[in-house]
């Protein structure tokens, strides 16, 4: 199992960078006690020193539905603010977000066409007589790179296939980050209301809430008392 998730503090101010930034350490530490193996695909600094505005992650693992499951939504911090002592914001939210395994599915080496070229450039007779460079295609999605570095054609093979996964990568890496703003810019804004988890404090301890409803049972217990007397 595998997705790709993004940490993001949205159009929030540079407190909701530094909130990120706690998120992401508590993040991957618990990622590493579920064994769960990551991959930072790409983080973008926030503009204070040590604080990230989002970063998008590969994640690995038997139980990555579940303790994605667990993180997925707002996340929200109580506490001052980390860069303006006298401001009265307590209360800030990040998102968290996934996209679906089907979006970077690795890559068939049957969908790979080689296929070997003339050299071009500098060379002498070599160039012009032997076909040792090599073009690979990835057929689905027709995308081209050529490798004419070596005088063997199995080398130049074994760049083209290299050159042809990373553009593939960089192809891939692009469209998630395309559809994590498409699907930002049409939530607006992260939701506020039921975070997922809470957060308080400059050491960034999880916020326990009373879900016990015992003091509301016993005050619903007094007002009724109160009424029948």
């Amino acid at each position: 199992m595998e997705t790709i998730i993004q940490i993001t503090s949205g159009r929030g101010p540079s407190e909701c960078t530094w909130v990120v930034a706690q998120v992401l350490k508590r993040f991957l530490t618990e990622a590493k006690e579920n064994g769960i193996h990551y991959e930072v695909l790409q983080k973008e600094d926030g503009l204070e020193n040590g604080t990230v505005a989002s970063v998008l992650l590969h994640l690995k693992g038997d139980k990555v539905e579940s303790f994605t499951e667990s993180w997925l939504g707002t996340i929200q911090w109580i506490g001052q603010s980390k860069f303006r002592k006298f401001h009265k914001r307590k209360n800030l939210f990040i998102g968290i977000f996934a996209l679906e395994k089907n979006d970077f599915d690795e890559v068939s080496e049957m969908d790979i066409k080689y296929q070997a070229t003339r050299s071009s450039g500098a060379g002498g007779q070599h160039v012009n007589k032997v076909s040792s460079a090599v073009r690979a295609t990835h057929l689905p999605t027709e995308i081209t790179v050529q490798a004419m570095d070596s005088r063997s054609q199995h080398q130049n093979k074994k760049l083209a296939r290299e050159r042809l996964l990373l553009k593939l990568n960089e192809d891939k890496l692009k469209k998630v980050q395309e559809q994590f703003q498409q699907k930002w810019m049409n939530q607006l804004e992260i939701q506020r209301g039921n975070p997922i988890r809470v957060f308080k404090g400059s050491d960034f301890k999880k916020f326990k809430t009373d879900k016990s409803y015992k003091k509301q049972r016993q005050a619903l217990k007094t007002r009724l008392r109160n009424d029948i007397d």
